[in-house]
């Protein structure tokens, strides 16, 4: 790979300029945002964007034909006459216009408000200021989905519920057992892309949904301190090589109200993912995922009468595979299909038809397929955005279907979301590298170098915050071939000549990225703060991180935490040939993955780091859940080497430095255990470790209490390193 480097930011001192305050790093990034256009779109058939006011008000436009000057399109009070005029039985009070409209036509949108009584989808017509269409839900409503037809399916708590347009409840499931689930979107812990429980066929007279049968796995105990007595709420939690959930997909007939389960076949313990309705509404496409998850079956199933129809495709690994996409059915082609999968390296197109034929491969490069955008008007070119220059930028793309020719259509260096105009004629580019905190262009698809600028914001720091300096770095991988990305974040008024402590933050794991070609390269705002306080803080992308390819996270497999390891211990002998590194001060900090990360270091590498904070951290990979844990480790009975190799608990009796243990008392992702089974390890040894419960906290620690986090885990390095 050539070389990449980026330079660095440096922003000059200005006599008012400030450091950042601890509650700045929590509030600091809505406090510093470079000024945006809000839920910026495109109107349907227009030539015109639509987006938010900044005060959340008014939705607002610029189109072509007035120089993309700023129009209000509506107020969010005249949307809130509208309501009371159509629906004057609730009562709606607005906070602000709705974030998230789509727009059906170049006059007319829908949006989601809720009213006291009910829940609603409106249809408001900009020029008639007038809404033109109802559709209310149950406030109880869970997993929504509305139909074309507008029929409603949704969830209540176990079970499924449709509302037709006239307003009849149909009760789809009725099942008392707390253990069989229906329709919810947390089907195999979210795990391969499932985001939805829920699928209309395209007409809507059909509900195909997910039957999760999770009666066979054992309860978790997770605690609610908030009640006068204790309260023990249970949840089912699979840990590797253990009993796991049984999952089926049915089909529900609105009209018979007659319900079909999809013959899915055995092992029960599967994988039922990328599920797709034919647009035809005859059959549902599944993709048949084995417990190992290294073989993949995309099945064709007949919903009349739940038969397996063939098999179009499978995927066979020595490590692993992870589908995370739905197929993309091709317009006015309804017998072919965009299947997307990194089986060749990287994440990308294939066009297959419904026979299961190979039509295109529509990959390019080691360009890596983020998101489908969707098609041109004559459904022949497909738009996306995809990751580039080994992992540090996205630009937006289109390939030609039949062809197979790719066009790189925005290109200047940084991180690109985009969209296209409805006509295919114009694209909305908006983009921030190192040194641009954010612009907003029109470009034309036929000729996209000629520009038109919407908006260039200023740096939102400018004579308000003294920013340190960031640069960013390319490293090597401990196996010597693989390129790594890194950023050093420089202490205040720097001074070559003088030695800093070093606060290393990582997080390592598969699905996350921290370092990459936009505004700040990615630090978060504690990075910056902690940069502030006088520290070097120092960050790579190990290999097994994420945008890199299928080859860079397979070195993991069997030893999660080893490779990842060694090559953070590259980052640190790269930190430690800099003058200015105090090597005997070098602390780290992490969440979740990197809290693993942290403890691994502080545990196999105690002479090196003095200082540690882990946060959820995972102790012992036996202590995971099934889907997540097995995909990269396999079971505890098939791979015990690797579980011993990479386990935390015989490893206490190695800690040397100070290690601060923080962990959500209520944590449903990295229970507890796992932090206090390090605990009691260190207790056995002889080993002094600080430990700290959010006791109202999941996973994550957020609003207000994140800033109490954050102070905590600053005055730990100050105490303790820094000092």
């Amino acid at each position: 790979m050539k070389k990449y480097i980026l330079g660095f930011i440096v922003m000059g001192s200005f006599a008012t300029a400030q450091n950042l305050t601890i509650d700045e790093t929590v509030t600091g990034p809505r406090k510093y945002a470079p000024f945006t256009q809000i839920a910026q779109q495109w109107r349907k058939d227009s030539k015109s964007i639509s987006f938010l006011s900044a005060d959340y008000t008014s939705l607002r436009e610029k189109r072509a034909d007035n120089g993309w000057r700023a129009t209000t399109l509506v107020t969010k009070s005249e949307l809130e006459t509208a309501l009371k005029d159509k629906i004057p039985t609730d009562v709606f009070s607005l906070k602000m216009f709705p974030y998230e409209i789509e727009w059906k036509t170049a006059s007319t949108f829908d949006a989601a408000i809720s009213g006291s009584k009910n829940n609603y989808k409106v249809t408001y017509d900009i020029n008639s200021k007038k809404i033109t269409q109802v559709i209310p839900s149950p406030k109880e409503a869970g997993q929504l989905k509305i139909a074309s037809n507008n029929n409603i399916a949704w969830t209540k708590e176990n079970n499924i519920r449709i509302t037709t347009e006239s307003g009849t409840i149909i009760e789809v499931t009725n099942d008392t057992n707390k253990g069989i689930v229906n329709g919810s979107d947390y089907v195999h812990r979210q795990e391969f892309g499932i985001n939805n429980g829920i699928w209309w066929n395209e007409t809507g007279t059909q509900l195909a949904f997910y039957r999760k049968d999770e009666t066979m796995v054992g309860d978790y105990p997770i605690i609610n301190w908030n009640e006068r007595e204790a309260v023990n709420n249970n949840i089912k939690y699979p840990m590797a090589g253990m009993t796991s959930e049984n999952v089926t997909l049915v089909v529900f007939d609105v009209a018979s109200k007659k319900s079909i389960t999809l013959q899915t076949g055995e092992p029960k313990e599967q994988y039922l993912t990328m599920v797709t309705w034919d647009p035809s509404g005859k059959f549902i496409y599944i993709g048949i995922l084995n417990r190992e998850q290294n073989h993949l079956k995309l099945n064709q199933y007949n919903v009349q009468t739940g038969a397996f129809v063939k098999t179009l495709l499978e995927e066979k690994a020595a490590t692993w595979i992870e589908p995370q996409h739905a197929l993309t059915f091709v317009p006015k082609q309804t017998n072919q299909f965009i299947y997307q999968t990194d089986f060749y390296g990287y994440n990308q197109m294939f066009l297959y038809n419904t026979d299961g034929k190979l039509v295109k491969n529509l990959g390019y490069k080691d360009v890596i397929v983020k998101e489908i955008l969707g098609f041109d008007p004559t459904a022949t070119k497909v738009n996306y955005i995809g990751v580039t220059n080994s992992g540090l930028e996205t630009q937006l793309f289109q390939v030609d279907l039949k062809s197979g020719k790719t066009t790189q259509l925005t290109s200047v260096p940084g991180v690109h979301t985009a969209s296209i105009s409805s006509d295919g004629t114009l694209i909305l580019d908006q983009y921030s590298n190192t040194n641009t905190p954010n612009v907003i262009s029109v470009l034309e698809t036929k000729n996209p170098s000629k520009e038109t600028l919407v908006l260039k914001a200023e740096n939102p720091f400018n004579g308000k915050i003294d920013l340190p300096k960031i640069e960013m770095v390319d490293l090597v991988s401990a196996d010597g071939k693989t390129p790594l990305h890194g950023r050093i974040i420089y202490p205040k008024n720097f001074d070559a000549t003088k030695k800093y402590p070093v606060m290393v933050y990582l997080y390592g794991g598969s699905h996350a990225q921290l370092v990459n070609n936009k505004w700040l390269t990615g630090a978060g705002y504690f990075d910056l703060y902690m940069a502030q306080q006088g520290y070097i803080v120092f960050t790579m992308d190990n290999r097994g991180s994420d945008n890199r390819g299928k080859k860079f996270c397979d070195v993991n497999h069997r030893q999660l935490g080893v490779n990842e390891m060694a090559d953070q211990m590259k980052g640190i002998e790269f930190l430690k040939s800099k003058s200015f590194v105090d090597a005997d001060k070098i602390g780290v900090f992490g969440w979740s993955f990197g809290g693993y990360m942290t403890t691994t270091l502080m545990t196999n590498q105690a002479d090196t780091f003095k200082v540690g904070v882990a946060g959820g951290p995972v102790i012992d990979w036996k202590y995971y859940e099934v889907m997540y844990g097995e995909r990269y480790m396999d079971t505890p009975q098939e791979n015990p080497e690797g579980y011993a190799k990479t386990s935390l608990i015989d490893k206490a009796k190695n800690l040397k430095g100070r290690l601060l243990i923080i962990h959500g008392a209520q944590d449903p992702v990295v229970v507890q255990q796992n932090s206090m089974n390090f605990i009691e390890a260190c207790i056995k040894a002889g080993k002094q470790v600080d430990y700290f419960l959010y006791p109202n906290h999941e996973h994550n620690v957020g609003g207000y209490d994140r800033i109490h986090m954050y102070a905590k885990i600053a005055d730990y390095f100050n105490t303790h390193l820094k000092k």
